[in-house]
């Protein structure tokens, strides 16, 4: 049985699947705090990284690391099953910002050897089967995107789903043995889009059809009203359990 959002996240997800058309908040005091987080982990780490999957939220962050030039990495998994509007977002950025991604992909054998035993489409078979996709087209290369980080930074917000209530600003990622930030745990949706507007940031085009979250293109659909925010990622599966491995740390809060 899925366990029951707390009332906080359900308010926040009735009015998601406005998405864009988010009405405006005051975001002042969330965007110096964030501008402030992310200055003081580029001076507390000399080694440090933005996970980006392209999605709005990701697309603050690396707003605000483009305009204080902080000395901060920035990579995204190019997983091979991604959407055409998710990977125009890279351009887009280089565009805006003068900087873009680093973009990392499986091993061509890994992924090869899974097709061939499993089937391409395998992960809709079982949530075994799905992992072991995940594993290979997104988590190995995630390890070597971060090989010598002290810490990474990600773009994940509480109200997203059930298993990222608890999500905290900070925490120690014990898979990989680093630091690792939420910097924008505690924004709402419509705080993101107000950011989006304010600074002009570019975003993935889906978000515009009704995906607020976004991943590979066969494991994404477009959500309803009411629906939870990550509703559209391997729907077929619990809630309480959607992770790809890449935040296993959300599952044992």
């Amino acid at each position: 049985m899925s366990a029951p959002l707390s009332a906080h996240i359900n308010e926040q997800v009735i009015a998601v699947f406005r998405g864009p058309h988010q009405p405006d908040t005051d975001i002042a005091t969330k965007v110096q705090q964030l501008e402030t987080l992310l200055t003081q982990a580029a001076q507390e780490f000399k080694h440090i990284a933005l996970a980006s999957s392209l999605a709005a939220e990701d697309n603050v962050v690396f707003d605000v690391i483009a305009r204080l030039n902080l000395n901060i990495r920035v990579f995204s998994l190019n997983t091979g099953r991604l959407h055409q509007q998710t990977l125009d977002v890279a351009p887009a950025l280089q565009a805006k910002y003068g900087r873009t991604v680093e973009w990392y992909e499986p091993k061509a054998d890994a992924v090869e050897a899974y097709v061939s035993q499993n089937g391409a489409d395998a992960f809709y078979d079982s949530i075994a089967l799905r992992k072991e996709c995940c594993g290979i087209r997104k988590v190995e290369p995630l390890a070597r995107a971060l090989q010598g980080a002290q810490a990474w930074i990600t773009g994940q917000r509480q109200a997203q789903a059930a298993t990222r209530a608890a999500l905290p600003v900070r925490e120690f990622d014990a898979d990989r043995g680093i630091e690792k930030f939420n910097p924008l745990a505690d924004w709402s949706e419509a705080d993101v889009w107000t950011y989006v507007r304010q600074f002009n940031v570019p975003v993935n085009a889906l978000h515009f059809e009704g995906f607020p979250s976004i991943g590979c293109e066969p494991c994404t659909r477009a959500i309803t009203v009411g629906e939870e925010i990550r509703a559209g990622r391997w729907w077929w599966e619990d809630p309480t359990s959607k992770e790809c491995g890449l935040h296993n740390a959300n599952l044992k809060r």
